[in-house]
């Protein structure tokens, strides 16, 4: 059990290390999210759900399966549906760039969890 354990707290101190080295491209990360827009699928059908809207899933799928999802074609469909001017305003204020979804609270997670593996490592 202790030799498992030893493992795997070398692997995790390792992998922190590897981590610590990486450095962001945040102009190719930009790119990418420009080109990204079907990443809103996410807060469009959560949307969708809080205002009743039937088969949010299905509606969305077949807006993004095979096709190139632009800034344009979200913007569209999000004027077609039938929701209240507030959810289709908060909507259309999102951008790839903005919607972060759950990574903040994610990112805290993972805080929490590098930060016991730094105390075990201490012991």
């Amino acid at each position: 059990m202790g030799g498992g354990l030893g493992h795997s707290l070398l692997a995790y101190k390792s992998a922190l290390q590897g981590i610590g080295k990486l450095q962001v491209n945040e102009a190719r990360l930009s790119e990418d999210l420009d080109q990204s827009w079907e990443v809103l699928a996410e807060p469009i059908q959560t949307i969708m759900r809080r205002y009743g809207v039937p088969e949010p899933y299905e509606k969305l799928k077949e807006l993004t399966r095979g096709r190139a999802v632009t800034k344009e074609s979200i913007q569209e469909f999000i004027q077609g549906l039938e929701l209240p001017a507030e959810g289709k305003t908060r909507l259309l204020s999102l951008t790839p760039h903005s919607y972060v979804g759950a990574a903040t609270e994610l990112a805290r997670t993972v805080d929490s969890a590098v930060e016991l593996i730094r105390k075990i490592d201490n012991m």
